[in-house]
């Protein structure tokens, strides 16, 4: 008889809440003599981190990590290592659907670069033999059996489909001989059954309130397109479940404790059944709470749909919330663990704005990274009362952080100032550049005061202000302008301005829910979540922000450039930084990175986040 694919995970009955009941005592199993324990069980959670811990981070490698992962990871290794313990860097192959090279690959390079270093890293695939050897001897036990049935059947098994609510009742399979079920399973094994023909379930406890018990799948046969593997080829037409695998897998590696989010809190049954009825090492579950971010779409199949439809680059597109594209838009690690650790470790789930986020980067990049001037739409100021061949070489700091250094700046009679501080008709709640209105520029001696335009005589457009210097007059004071704007110098002899294309980013969706919208979630798209400015020009300090690089030498990207240079104390050792560690401030515009897609001719940045807005001026 052919069947259908193996149904999800039993959902619990949604009639009525009811706690689960303790497991009858006519199925429930004797206190067991568990062998190759790696370690003792401790009653007391708190007693095992002093003869050690060992974690687990066990990620599915068919897709890329999303932020929700970083949780994931700084939980399970931070709690290794402030506990003097460890963490395994688990690939859960058991599905080869959708498996690829470069998420294992990926995934690896995510949690090296958010700073952490897995003990080892390993594989279920490693233990296929142990795993089919340990499933037939459930099957000797009678505690598990081969299920026949189709998906629609099981869901009904299971009180759910048509007219919900109904009693759960056995799969008439479950009390075939136990002679009976090890030769079927051999048949599984050797080709006898295609996929949906056949599956191993575990013969648990259909009573329980626990939907975890209600019989979950140990093994099922893998489609003939999807059957080879990665790592062991064609030797395997079958594949462990999630279910039977990954605390057996504990087991295997001596996880004392296996943390993972809430949605798996019901499975921590199952997890010590499977564990006692083999009578192996039983490893500690617990749970935290998911962490997600809303007002953007984190599944695969939706992230496709947006790249294959040209709403986003790739993956990595700096407007998705993948950690490869955060890597691009060049968040900091340090500052992805610093918010997590603001939001703590409980069982609620964090459900986070993005706004929330970006207040935390933005907090964190203020205390960590470079300042330079930039102008994203460059209008040129001409200063009359200077010489055509004024220089003056203005020593600017870094940062407030005099350990950041300070770099020298041309000043000269031309400046590029940016369009939108300057207007043609001034307004008492204007504190910007005016005609007749004094401002300084931000680091020069002394102020200026506009005092005539230029504009373009076919567009109207304005393309240059000029301005008198404010030095002054017979050794008085000087001028005090209201406000100050930034520059950059016309100064090509000393190679300035530098020239850039800025990609500012803004969400991909207008709505904190677009899965929410009625024609569908790609009518929630934002046409200006990218905006392109051409014509960007920044100051000379650039080029030694970027031989300094990493911004800030943290996590995982301390082992780049200077910094790792400077430890190592050999620059040919350390790795080249990547260009989105080149991170800076541009004073009164945002936080800037450079973007991958840079080449020798053509600098490309990305907006990071940016400036916290003042609306007290314009």
């Amino acid at each position: 008889m052919e069947t259908e694919n193996l149904p999800a995970r039993p959902k619990a009955p949604k009639a009525k809440k009811e706690k689960a009941p303790k497991q009858p005592k006519s199925l429930a199993a004797p206190k067991p003599k568990r062998t190759g324990a790696a370690r003792p069980v401790a009653a007391d959670p708190e007693s095992i981190f002093k003869v050690g811990f060992l974690s687990d981070f066990p990620p599915e490698p068919n897709g890329f990590l999303r932020i929700g992962h970083s949780k994931a990871i700084a939980i399970n290794f931070g709690f290794a290592k402030y506990h003097n313990g460890e963490t395994n860097l688990r690939f859960d192959d058991t599905n080869p659907k959708g498996e690829e090279e470069q998420y294992f690959v990926a995934i690896e390079e995510m949690v090296k670069w958010l700073g952490f270093e897995p003990e080892r890293v390993t594989y279920p695939s490693d233990h296929f033999d142990r795993l089919y050897g340990l499933a037939e001897a459930l099957i000797e036990k009678d505690r598990a059996y081969i299920c026949h049935c189709t998906k629609p059947k099981i869901t009904a098994q299971r009180g759910g489909g048509e007219g919900e609510g109904k009693p759960r009742f056995a799969c008439p399979h479950r009390d075939r001989p136990i002679a009976e079920s090890i030769t079927e399973f051999r048949a599984m094994r050797d080709g006898k059954y295609e996929a949906g023909e056949a599956a191993l379930r575990m013969k648990q406890n259909l009573e329980d309130g626990n939907p975890q018990m209600w019989d979950l799948f140990a093994y099922r046969i893998a489609d003939e397109e999807h059957r080879r593997h990665h790592r062991t080829g064609d030797k395997w037409r079958i594949y462990p479940t999630y279910d039977f695998t990954h605390c057996l897998c504990d087991s295997f590696e001596g996880i004392t404790h296996s943390l993972c989010t809430t949605e798996f809190e019901l499975s921590r049954v199952s997890y010590e059944w499977l564990c006692d009825e083999l009578e192996v090492y039983r490893p500690m579950q617990r749970e935290f709470g998911r962490l997600k971010v809303s007002g953007t779409v984190l599944s695969k199949r939706k992230i496709i749909e947006l790249i294959d439809k040209g709403h986003v680059r790739a993956w990595d597109d700096p407007r998705l919330y993948t950690l490869i594209a955060l890597r691009r838009r060049s968040i900091p690690p340090g500052a992805i663990l610093s918010f997590v650790s603001e939001l703590g470790v409980t069982k609620a789930p964090s459900n986070i704005e993005i706004t929330r986020f970006e207040t935390s980067i933005r907090r964190y990049l203020e205390m960590t990274v470079p300042r330079l001037m930039l102008v994203l739409e460059p209008l040129l100021l001409v200063i009359d009362d200077l010489d055509d061949d004024h220089l003056e070489m203005i020593d600017v700091p870094f940062s407030k952080d005099p350990t950041y250094g300070s770099h020298l700046i041309p000043f000269t009679k031309n400046v590029y100032i940016e369009r939108s501080d300057f207007r043609e008709v001034d307004s008492e709640d204007y504190f910007r550049l005016a005609p007749g209105k004094t401002v300084g520029l931000l680091k020069a001696p002394f102020p200026i005061t506009a005092t005539s335009f230029d504009k373009d005589p076919v567009t109207e457009a304005i393309i240059a202000v000029h301005a008198k210097y404010e030095r002054p007059v017979d050794g008085g004071p000087p001028k005090k302008p209201r406000s100050f704007i930034h520059w950059v110098a016309s100064a090509p002899a000393h190679n300035s301005p530098i020239k850039a294309a800025i990609r500012a980013f803004n969400p991909l969706f207008k709505s904190d829910n677009p899965a929410a919208h009625p024609d569908g979630f790609l009518a929630d798209i934002n046409p200006d979540s990218e905006q392109i400015y051409p014509d960007a020009m920044i100051e000379i300090g650039f080029e030694e922000i970027r031989r300094r690089a990493p911004w800030p030498a943290e996590a995982g990207e301390k082992s780049t450039g200077i910094a790792a240079s400077a430890t190592n104390g050999d620059e040919s050792t350390a790795a080249e930084p990547r260009p989105e560690t080149v991170r800076f401030q541009g004073m009164r515009v945002a936080y800037f990175c450079v973007d991958r897609e840079t080449t020798d001719d053509h600098l490309i940045l990305n907006r990071i986040v940016s400036l916290k807005e003042d609306t007290g001026k314009e």
